[in-house]
């Protein structure tokens, strides 16, 4: 693993963990459904952050992705810009956009709504 580029390494564990509970309603970037969908039993505690960059036709990909799962699921979701966080950009910069379920890291440049999905559906079951 010596030879690999940090990009494909697994972050260690100590790696910056985003609270879950930071910016939930302030940020710009976050939606919550219109309406008020039902949420499915295992799925009503999580929080879904997408950490993206203005500009970026990866993280308007990806957030398209989130807002469709999380508004199906009923599960709330924040978006913030590494531009006005630096530690956030210091930790993510080279791996935008990056999609943390409940404050760990999920995904990162592509999202998969699949797994998305069944991230949020059966992580606490």
């Amino acid at each position: 693993m010596t030879g690999m580029s940090p990009l494909f390494r697994r972050k260690p564990a100590s790696a910056p963990q985003v609270p879950p509970t930071t910016q939930a309603t302030q940020s710009s970037q976050a939606a919550q459904p219109s309406e008020s969908p039902q949420p499915s039993q295992s799925s009503e505690n999580h929080l879904v952050t997408l950490i993206r960059k203005p500009g970026c036709h990866l993280c308007d990909d990806a957030q398209l992705v989130v807002e469709r799962v999380c508004a199906d699921l009923g599960v709330p979701w924040e978006g913030k810009d590494i531009t006005e966080d630096r530690q956030l950009h210091d930790a993510y910069w080279e791996q935008i956009p990056v999609v943390l379920v409940d404050g760990r890291q999920h995904t990162f440049w592509r999202v998969n709504e699949e797994r998305l999905r069944k991230a949020l559906t059966e992580q606490s079951k």
